[in-house]
């Protein structure tokens, strides 16, 4: 049953897992980014979370409302709980990313529950479409996404504590 199931993954969905790997490997290690590099991981999160959110489903419209509060809830965890200051370097453009492998756990984690779910939604779509499913599955996304909108904002908020380069005369 597993191996039909791989078999029939579309090799798009493989690249994908390489993009994650890859780009989890990154996040592990201390490097300087620019916010704009930063955001990348976080959009491409959010877009795969919001492509798996069925608002036809069993929650309707209110679909929305559970994945922003799971956002809110992480996002405000992360900013209380998150310590760490925040290298910004105005002149470079940069901020210092402290290697993690948080990042690379969290990308797996929304593909694992993409993957599980489309793959549920054949075997057991009542599972899926049922209203514990919906609100597990849409919670599940709003944490996961807030855990990086969090990450990325207070980043955003280190850049504009940060007084701005002054350009050499």
């Amino acid at each position: 049953m597993i191996s039909q199931i791989l078999s029939h993954t579309p090799v798009y969905v493989w690249a994908l897992l390489a993009f994650l790997l890859y780009r989890g490997y990154l996040a592990s290690q201390d490097r300087e980014l620019t916010l704009q590099k930063l955001a990348i991981i976080p959009v491409v999160m959010v877009v795969l979370s919001i492509t798996s959110i069925n608002s036809h489903g069993v929650l309707g419209e209110a679909v929305w409302a559970v994945w922003v509060a799971g956002v809110a809830v992480a996002a405000a965890l992360v900013w209380v709980l998150s310590k760490g200051e925040i290298a910004v370097n105005r002149a470079a453009g940069t901020v210092l990313q402290r290697g993690s492998w948080a990042p690379l756990m969290l990308m797996i984690a929304i593909f694992i529950t993409k993957y599980t779910v489309g793959v549920l939604s054949v075997i057991h779509p009542e599972l899926v479409h049922s209203l514990t499913g919906s609100l597990v599955v849409t919670t599940l996304y709003g944490l996961f996404n807030g855990v990086f909108i969090g990450r990325l904002v207070r980043y955003a908020a280190a850049w504009l504590r940060q007084p701005a380069a002054v350009a050499a005369l």
